[in-house]
């Protein structure tokens, strides 16, 4: 997913056109502002549910929510070949989801579940679970609250972009509603 910003006189009759070329190929994409390409990651109408809310590296780091990760805006950090790096994540979550009867579950997935994958870099990357489970925490005011964390290590030194997906009750890619799940970037320095 991703979004193109337009200028705020686009109006629905105006056309966008974006061009491509790689391995000497051109591809052209026309967009158009048409309310039924208008997807709203963030919330889910009907069941009153919004992704998760996720905080990396501490518990009172500023929040993460919504499928919006921008490598301009990723955390940073470093590391050296083969050392393996704490990935610790907090998340809370409105534990809403819709089964489309919005019969309870009988068996209900994890409120939260991370994933953990090289975005890029040079070298492989291993993870010591690509998909932590949750510590559960006093909730407090949400209804999920929880702790989850791996590790990480890097096989040769130089800059890579690491990604985590935090999907709700819903699932991945929202489970066919488009909602509800956040993800964010961390980039790491690798020291030989």
């Amino acid at each position: 997913m991703f979004t193109v910003p337009v200028p705020r006189e686009f109006k629905e009759t105006d056309k966008f056109t974006w061009t491509i070329v790689a391995n000497g190929q051109s591809m052209t994409i026309p967009l158009k502002v048409l309310p039924d390409y208008v997807v709203n990651p963030f919330t889910n109408v009907a069941a009153k549910n919004s992704p998760p809310v996720i905080r990396l590296f501490e518990q009172n780091a500023p929040t993460i929510q919504g499928p919006i990760a921008i490598i301009g805006k990723a955390l940073t950090r470093t590391a050296t070949v083969g050392t393996p790096l704490e990935l610790p994540l907090w998340a809370t979550d409105d534990a809403m989801y819709s089964s489309g009867s919005n019969a309870p579950q009988r068996n209900p997935p994890p409120a939260v579940i991370l994933t953990w994958s090289k975005y890029r870099g040079p070298g492989a990357v291993t993870f010591g679970n690509v998909k932590p489970e949750f510590e559960k925490l006093p909730s407090g005011e949400v209804p999920f609250s929880g702790k989850a964390a791996t590790t990480v290590k890097f096989s040769e030194p130089g800059d890579y972009v690491l990604h985590v997906t935090a999907n709700d009750y819903s699932g991945a890619g929202g489970g066919g509603e488009v909602c509800c799940w956040t993800t964010a970037l961390v980039k790491v320095a690798v020291k030989p």
